[in-house]
């Protein structure tokens, strides 16, 4: 997960909105199964053309423990919605509440890549039970992902093999190799999913999440993104600003940044949580050091030293450089996984790996079996076509200082980790722009100080530009705010979810 955005599965989520109720005749059969084919038509405006995707009725089929699960067809090109279809696999979590339920709250994890699917799953965990006993929730993968009809470019071999190649090559024959990882996983791509690459960018998922609210009968969208999921979010709001009923965007994607920007700050924000993290080792006497200088210490000499030597790993995969990153980077997404990075880091220094060989797959969801979702290829064939990026070596080797002035640490990861969009067969179809999505009713964005994927300044800018935008700050660590144990937080985004009471100034928790 070389590239911005990334997420943790298991978040918080949420998205909802009261006062137009779902029409989906969803009666529980015994069991809880589904038994209803859904509501007769969809509800509110339909553009034209599109009729026979937004009136579909989904057979919506038990799927785990009280769950429905149902497949959505839609255009493959929305220009050509007479042309090819794809699939949509979307998961339902039914209100707990069956007679005084509000309507449907669509969830989004992030990635670009993750699956809303799992994220739906694992609902009970991560939202609150006032929006759990209030709202049918709806997760899907969304247009590439995992159980929708999927972007595919390597086997778990050649995949483990990119995501282990030196993200910070130092000089020209290690650019070269890694170049190759590059070109592979682009020419992949293509030879598996060409069809499919031009149409996966973050507007035409939107236009997906519209024809799932038609489908389930609402004539405004309750939705939670977080991270990426936020950017997938604001360009619905872009598209369909009169559809916008209640949008909760927490751990903000700034739109009007360009890759590079990003790229910039999603380094100096994993610098700004591994201090926080190295604060609070040194605070409490941690194996580390005893300050927090010290602690940064140790977690670089780590780093450094596994360029010129890899750590054993699990006695099939070594733990290179870039394997250590991201067993460094995954725990400072949740802070309660503080202490496993402490723990990884002291056995690295020792000469032992495999601790952060499993941190690293966690966050890339490597298991025994292989990779248990395509989130790694997803998460480039979104962000190679969804802007601009690097073109050429050339313009790596010379943006290079910039990267390292911004964070010596990760900036060299985060540059030579867009290498494969220099490489890649579709051209962008959008451009950084500023989203205002003028006409929408009021949409809360959540951003957290020491955030250390999406950056806090990124969920200013995003409040900054929508015409209706409210900011809810949380002072704190980890990836996004919302059900993070900041009650303030919590009550303001549940006030706005379950009564329609959006903040009516920006505010502070």
């Amino acid at each position: 997960m070389r590239r911005t955005t990334v997420v943790l599965t298991g978040l918080a989520l949420l998205v909802s909105g009261c006062g137009v109720a779902s029409r989906a005749q969803d009666a529980d059969g015994p069991g809880g199964t589904q038994t209803s084919a859904g509501p007769k038509g969809p509800v509110g405006p339909v553009p034209a053309g599109l009729e026979k995707f937004y009136g579909q009725q989904p057979n919506w089929e038990r799927c785990g423990s009280g769950n429905q699960c149902a497949t959505i067809n839609v255009p493959l090109d929305y220009s050509k919605p007479d042309g090819k279809t794809i699939e949509l696999r979307a998961r339902k979590v039914p209100a707990r509440d069956r007679t005084g339920k509000i309507g449907t709250l669509f969830i989004n994890p992030g990635g670009p890549g993750a699956s809303g699917q799992e994220f739906a799953a694992s609902a009970g965990f991560v939202l609150g039970a006032p929006l759990l006993r209030k709202f049918d929730v709806i997760g899907w993968d969304p247009r590439g992902v995992a159980d929708s009809t999927p972007v595919r470019c390597l086997d778990a071999e050649q995949l483990d093999k990119f995501i282990a190649a030196d993200g910070s090559p130092d000089d020209d024959a290690e650019i070269e190799a890694l170049n190759t990882q590059a070109k592979t996983l682009a020419s992949g791509c293509q030879q598996r999913s060409a069809d499919l690459l031009p149409h996966v960018g973050t507007k035409d998922a939107a236009r997906d999440i519209d024809v799932l609210r038609g489908i389930v009968g609402d004539s405004e969208l309750y939705y939670l993104g977080m991270s990426y999921g936020t950017m997938l979010g604001a360009t619905y709001a872009e598209l369909f600003p009169k559809n916008v009923g209640r949008l909760v965007l927490d751990g903000a994607v700034d739109p009007s940044k360009s890759s590079e920007e990003n790229n910039m700050a999603q380094a100096k924000g994993f610098d700004t949580a591994l201090d926080a993290f190295a604060a609070d080792c040194a605070q409490r006497s941690c194996r580390l050091g005893s300050s927090k200088a010290e602690v940064l210490a140790n977690v670089d000499k780590l780093i450094t030293d596994s360029d010129a030597k890899p750590l054993p790993g699990d006695g099939t995969r070594e733990v290179t450089q870039a394997l250590v990153v991201l067993g460094v980077i995954f725990p400072l997404y949740v802070k309660d996984y503080w202490p496993r990075l402490e723990d990884a880091v002291v056995d690295g220094l020792a000469g032992k790996g495999a601790r952060l060989l499993a941190l690293a797959n966690e966050y890339t969801d490597r298991t025994p079996k292989g990779y248990g979702n395509n989130q790694n290829e997803v998460i480039y064939a979104v962000n190679c076509i969804d802007r601009p990026d690097i073109t050429s070596l050339a313009e790596a080797k010379a943006d290079e200082p910039k990267f390292k002035a911004a964070s010596p640490r990760f900036g060299s990861f985060l540059l030579w980790g867009s290498l494969p969009c220099a490489n890649w067969p579709v051209k962008p179809v959008d451009k950084p722009h500023t989203i205002k999505a003028a006409g929408a009713k009021p949409i809360v964005v959540v951003g957290t100080t020491r955030d250390p994927a999406t950056p806090y300044d990124w969920a200013v800018g995003l409040a900054g530009q929508l015409d209706s935008g409210v900011l809810i700050t949380r002072d704190g660590d980890g990836h996004t705010g919302y059900n993070e144990g900041n009650q303030c937080v919590d009550d303001a985004v549940e006030a706005y979810l379950l009564k329609g009471t959006a903040p009516t100034a920006d505010i502070k928790c």
